[in-house]
């Protein structure tokens, strides 16, 4: 499938495949392997160095590329940024909306435990250079129904939620990392929220000990309009509009690596439901996905085919 042109054929029924754009971050990660989680005040010594590709929008567009659909990558990166455009090509993302610039490519400094957990450092770099003109001559290449996916490391996004929502796409937000600047973004015109229990809590203004049916109702009660999906971990995730509401249970795997979890969850749950499937079936193959994914060091790279969740 390239081009949107394609039309694709499942469960039964025929039609054009919408273009999915994710507008968003691309870093240089720097992997650290520790026995555990630096302490402040302590110094580790690390097991071993990784320089792999990633960032939310990076492993996100890489994890809709691998179900076999089309998808564009939108963002910036800076003269040391040629890996990150190579590993999305080599996934068959399209990258010509990716504009170089003369500020740094993002990096986050990955600290990786022995238990598989992660701890993370930002420098933003490149990711918070977009101008409104870049954002007008990215969004001028889709249309009415298309699907846009945006993460809260980058910066224009009032401008790329409004421009979006102005040509009638379906505006798909990942407020990770989260701030107090979220508050700031016309959430209203957000068509699926994704968050993790953490970003659900903040979202919604609740301590994080709210339970998960308190944070969901809590957002709703915002916007009844909108999507959500919550991904809890070890604690399945849950998807809810208006009054109707679907948990699914996580999978219990031996994780080494929860770098891109999330990111995979919502890549393969936006496929899915492109494809076809319901969004039952689309939480429990975006489920299957992540549960591959923490199985497998890296970020992007460890992501699973298609073939290794839907035959499943």
């Amino acid at each position: 499938m390239r081009d949107n042109e394609r039309a694709c054929v499942i469960m039964g029924r025929e039609e054009k495949m919408k273009k999915i754009l994710v507008f968003g971050s691309l870093n240089i990660d720097i992997v650290y392997s520790l026995e555990h989680i630096v302490r402040p005040g302590e110094t580790l010594l690390s097991s071993n160095i990784e320089k792999n590709a990633g960032g939310k929008g990076l492993n996100q567009a890489c994890a809709i590329a691998k179900t076999g659909l089309d998808v564009y990558m939108a963002g910036c990166v800076g003269e040391d940024g040629d890996m990150l455009l190579e590993t999305l090509s080599s996934f068959g993302v399209d990258v010509s909306n990716v504009k170089r610039v003369k500020t740094p490519t993002g990096n986050a400094i990955i600290q990786r435990s022995g238990d598989g957990q992660n701890s993370i450092i930002l420098f933003a770099g490149a990711n918070r250079v977009i101008e409104k003109s870049m954002v007008d001559s990215v969004l001028s290449s889709f249309s009415q129904g298309d699907i846009i996916v945006l993460q809260n490391e980058i910066n224009g996004l009032d401008e790329i939620i409004r421009g979006a929502k102005d040509k009638g796409m379906y505006v798909v937000f990942n407020p990770a990392p989260f701030d107090s600047s979220v508050f700031t973004l016309p959430l209203e015109k957000v068509d699926l929220l994704v968050v993790n229990e953490i970003e659900g809590a903040g979202v919604a203004g609740k301590s994080e000990d709210a339970s998960y049916i308190e944070i969901l109702d809590a957002i709703l009660e915002k916007d009844p309009k909108n999507e959500v999906i919550m991904t809890c971990g070890k604690n399945g995730s849950y998807w809810q509009k208006g009054n109707n509401r679907i948990f699914e249970k996580a999978l219990t795997v031996d994780a080494v690596d929860t770098t891109a979890a999330g990111d995979t969850y919502i890549g393969y749950f936006i496929a899915s439901r492109e494809l076809g499937y319901d969004t039952k079936k689309a939480m429990e193959y975006a489920t299957l996905a992540s549960s591959v994914t923490v199985t497998r060091k890296g970020a992007a790279g460890s992501v699973p085919e298609g073939r290794e969740v839907f035959s499943c």
